[in-house]
């Protein structure tokens, strides 16, 4: 096989091979941009609903949580002097 015949099929392979990872790649974004809207599509409607059931809101979850910490550590404390 001539040496030029090598680099025409070399080329091709590496052709094929670019072509193909830049397809996967494109896939895999396009994908992404999907699963992306529909979670914030999902999360809009969830959103919705939290509001309407009047669930705790971030603010009050983030109080509570804070409480529920500084008693754990207190009571933490007393016991293990």
């Amino acid at each position: 096989m001539p040496v030029t015949d090598l680099m025409i099929e070399g080329i091709h392979l590496m052709l094929l091979g670019m072509g193909s990872v830049f397809l996967f790649l494109t896939l895999l974004v396009i994908g992404l941009k999907g699963m992306s809207r529909l979670a914030q599509a999902l999360a809009s409607e969830e959103m919705v609903a939290t509001q309407s059931t009047g669930e705790l809101s971030a603010l009050d979850q983030n109080t509570e949580l804070l409480a529920v910490i500084s008693a754990a550590i207190a009571r933490y404390r007393s016991t293990h002097k």
